[in-house]
């Protein structure tokens, strides 16, 4: 059944202070056209700079999610875009008049229920999914993060938290679909340990936190004297608290769980990040903002490399990114000079693995040498050249007006003879990617042993 684009009807605003600046702003919510997807625009700076609410303006991540443009930023949005994804509002502008989002109770359901105000409204534009056609996972040993995404007709999230601490321990939960977002997670309030906000609090870096605005979870046996503290701390003039949960102030817990799915609420913020909605199952233990934008760097790179083989090759074997017939639309070279036969992995803006196949019908083993071929070295380093140019022509909206010219190749080493019968890999890898002049760094390999290397610097000029 086809799905259509959703934006809000009206423009909705809420005042709330930032948990990190302490400062004062104002959100407005307004609808969008029906491909703008989630933009931020900071009106209180000159030109009021917009900004994509996407993984390629992620700028830090360090405290919550921030994205930015130049020097206009916009911090904390995870739970802006938690409420955002938790309705399936596809298209939607966001004003804002400082550089962080309220922090509001410290869950997504004030910005949920201001979203409910202003309505929603059909677009004229079939909405499209990122699916999976098989498991994919990602792994952070030195976070001991594990996660692992099935193909799923429908987007679901498994979470398992374990925190060694006696007031928490291990919780789990489960997201059968989206449609229980709004009932049993937007709700759930982000929450930190006593020792992580009084640290912050000495460094300046949550001037808007507060005992109301987050869980504050005690340690085990805190004397009076370490209460008052907090009281003094935080400027309380009634006397601080522990519940019998471990909570600071006695706040009752929303849900029983509620640590846990609050994880749930920062997971889906952070996907919102790659800009389409998932279909898929993502079973996610011990994740936070660091290792959710590092599995959405990921999924976009999957995401990039399926629309580019949408755009160029007609077989969507798995194997297979760019077929011969795909490299020619994209670069110009052509027999008997065309030196690369697929492509079979590649990360935009990042790396590229090309496949040649030496043959002995090559027509350059005729005169080297008569009776013993080997492939000459210039060729290898030709062929590194193509896939590399072909990572570079991707930038261009129409690849087949530009052409790349190879400005030096320095450092090139030769380490074993290619022969008939050899399949080449060429694995060319990013140093720096500009408009107009870029570095790669490049191998070539058959089976595990190298056979050549190099540093390459290219340009990109129209033909």
């Amino acid at each position: 059944m086809t799905e259509y684009k959703n934006t809000i009807r009206t423009p909705v605003s809420y005042t709330g202070i930032g948990l990190h600046t302490g400062e004062i702003s104002t959100i407005t919510f307004k609808p969008a056209r029906k491909d703008e997807g989630i933009v931020f625009i900071r009106i209180d700076l000159p030109d009021k700079p917009e900004i994509p609410a996407d993984i390629d303006h992620v700028v830090d991540i360090s405290r919550g999610t921030t994205i930015g443009v130049k020097d206009a930023t916009v911090a904390t949005i995870e739970h802006v875009l938690a409420a955002i994804k938790g309705l399936s509002i596809d298209n939607i502008r966001i004003e804002i008049d400082g550089p962080e989002a309220p922090v509001a109770d410290g869950s997504a359901i004030v910005f949920l229920n201001l979203l409910k105000k202003a309505g929603l409204v059909q677009q004229d534009a079939e909405r499209v999914y990122f699916e999976f056609d098989e498991p994919i996972s990602y792994s952070a040993p030195e976070e001991n993060v594990d996660i692992v995404i099935v193909p799923s007709n429908e987007l679901k999230v498994t979470f398992m938290i374990d925190y060694k601490h006696p007031y928490l321990g291990t919780q789990y939960t489960w997201l059968p679909d989206i449609k229980h977002f709004e009932k049993d997670f937007a709700a759930a309030r982000t929450f930190c340990f006593i020792n992580e906000v009084l640290e912050l609090k000495e460094k300046g870096l949550i001037k808007g936190g507060s005992l109301d605005n987050a869980l504050v979870i005690a340690d085990p046996n805190m004397t009076e004297e370490e209460l008052q503290h907090i009281q003094e701390i935080f400027g309380y003039h009634e006397k601080v608290t522990i519940s019998p949960e471990g909570i600071l102030n006695n706040h009752p817990l929303h849900y029983y769980n509620e640590f846990v799915r609050h994880k749930v609420v920062d997971l889906i913020g952070d996907i919102a990040l790659l800009g389409v909605p998932i279909k898929g199952h993502i079973l996610a233990a011990r994740s936070g903002h660091k290792t959710n934008v590092e599995l959405v760097k990921k999924l976009r790179q999957m995401q990039l490399t399926q629309e580019l083989k949408k755009q160029y090759q007609k077989d969507n074997s798995k194997d297979v990114i760019f077929d011969a017939n795909a490299i020619m639309r994209i670069i110009p070279h052509r027999y008997p000079f065309l030196l690369v036969d697929k492509i079979i992995d590649f990360k935009p803006n990042e790396s590229i693995v090309g496949i040649k196949n030496v043959t002995i019908n090559e027509p350059f083993f005729q005169g080297h040498f008569p009776g013993h071929p080997i492939m000459p070295g210039v060729l290898i380093i030709e062929g590194m050249a193509q896939t590399g140019g072909i990572m570079l022509l991707n930038q261009m909206d129409d690849p087949s007006k530009y052409v790349a010219y190879f400005a030096s190749i320095d450092n090139v080493k030769f380490r074993k003879p290619v022969m008939p019968g050899d399949t080449l890999r060429y694995e060319m890898r990013v140093i720096s990617l500009k408009p107009n002049l870029s570095k790669m760094r490049g191998e070539a390999f058959v089976g595990h042993e190298k056979v050549a290397e190099g540093d390459f610097m290219a340009i990109l000029q129209k033909k």
